[in-house]
């Protein structure tokens, strides 16, 4: 049981690693939650051998994200992918490698996406789908992207930070390998997925073009599961790539309120939400070019005491101002990382989001991973 330093509350929905209570965190001064925010984050990062902060002064500046890192010679940016090269930005190991894992998952898998997947639902079938209903004996070819411009203290799939540190050669792939791997035809969805495709965007839009034109009759979907944060320019490019193959770009909004958001992530949440809220707004307009399937889905993850229903309420609200029929997802939280001292989603907390959601306008609202749901709080 964690205790607000604050107000000196205690309960089981208040992290020892924040300190702090939600509402004793919304009411404080932004510079103050932005201070307390780098004095989590660089000490955790520094545990982990990456570059502790945003990068800001003098160096080369970077344009992939809302970091808008400037990256000093010799120095990584936040997502420690791309480092300054004698005064040109690089991606840490060449413009033709990524650093990655990737495996075959079979169909229909774990996807956010999964009550509107082609793979798992057969929509779009037969232009975007191999079967009309699951595609049992298919396979997803997962890319594990192990870099992310984020530092969740809830990551689930913390394990790339040491990778990344560590700089583990067996992480380090060949562009070609993979455009090889994907020829198979039983792979019919391709996932880019981490961390977070951001850091890795140039090049992976390279390589997915290269695929849908290398496998040119054959189905590959090219779907996204990134925080929102990329530049609108990139985003489109991605968007574009999904909406011809039939595959889905789906936005991970961490939170609505910025303060939340900041402290949850480690970098400004007033430009992480006004960028997100960009992207949504970019994606669902190519969405109204193919409606069989949804080209954007929206998730949030329920952070005990820190993503309450007031999140849902303002995205879900937002969401419906743009349309109705954009899928959003609920997603159960499971204790990990620096988050482990928090229980899982209550099942009260879920059903009131869901609940919100609808009210706000939603016509597509879902609640995922419900075995993890309980009467915790």
């Amino acid at each position: 049981m964690g205790k607000c330093v604050r107000c000196g509350t205690s309960s089981v929905t208040i992290s020892k690693t924040i300190g702090l209570c939600r509402k004793c965190l919304v009411e404080m001064p932004r510079d103050e939650v932005l201070s307390l925010a780098t004095k989590i984050h660089s000490a955790i990062r520094r545990s982990c051998g990456l570059t502790p902060s945003v990068p800001r002064g003098p160096g080369a500046k970077c344009s992939l994200c809302t970091n808008e890192c400037s990256v000093p010679v010799g120095g990584t940016g936040f997502c420690c992918y791309w480092i300054n090269d004698r005064g040109t930005l690089r991606p840490l190991f060449g413009f033709e490698k990524l650093f990655l894992e990737y495996y075959l998952d079979p169909l229909p898998t774990n996807c956010v996406a999964t009550p509107v997947c082609p793979a798992a639902t057969g929509r779009g079938y037969p232009r975007f789908a191999a079967r009309n209903g699951p595609e049992v004996g298919y396979y997803n070819l997962a890319v594990f992207l192990s870099a992310c411009n984020l530092d969740c203290l809830f990551c689930q799939n913390y394990v790339y930070k040491h990778a990344l540190s560590s700089r583990r050669s067996d992480f380090v792939h060949d562009i070609e390998e993979l455009a090889r791997v994907v020829r198979d035809p039983r792979i019919t969805c391709v996932c880019y997925f981490g961390g977070d495709p951001t850091p890795f965007a140039p090049q992976i839009i390279k390589l997915s073009r290269r695929i849908l034109e290398d496998c040119r009759g054959s189905l590959k979907r090219i779907c996204w599961e990134t925080n929102g944060l990329v530049h609108p320019t990139l985003m489109e490019r991605m968007a574009e790539l999904s909406l011809e193959s039939g595959g889905i770009v789906k936005i991970d909004w961490k939170c609505y309120d910025p303060k939340v958001y900041t402290i949850l992530t480690g970098v400004d949440g007033w430009k992480a939400v006004d960028r997100v809220k960009k992207n949504v707004e970019l994606v669902a307009k190519l969405a109204k070019h193919r409606p069989e399937i949804p080209l954007l889905v929206v998730s949030t993850l329920l952070v005990p005491g820190y993503v309450d229903v007031e999140d849902v309420r303002m995205i879900a609200r937002f969401l419906a101002s743009i349309d109705s029929s954009i899928p959003y997802i609920l997603l159960a939280f499971h204790p990990d990382h620096y988050l482990r001292d928090l229980p899982p989603t209550s099942r009260r907390h879920a059903e009131e989001a869901v609940k919100v959601a609808r009210e706000e306008g939603l016509d597509n609202v879902y609640l995922e991973n419900t075995w993890l749901l309980g009467d915790y709080y």
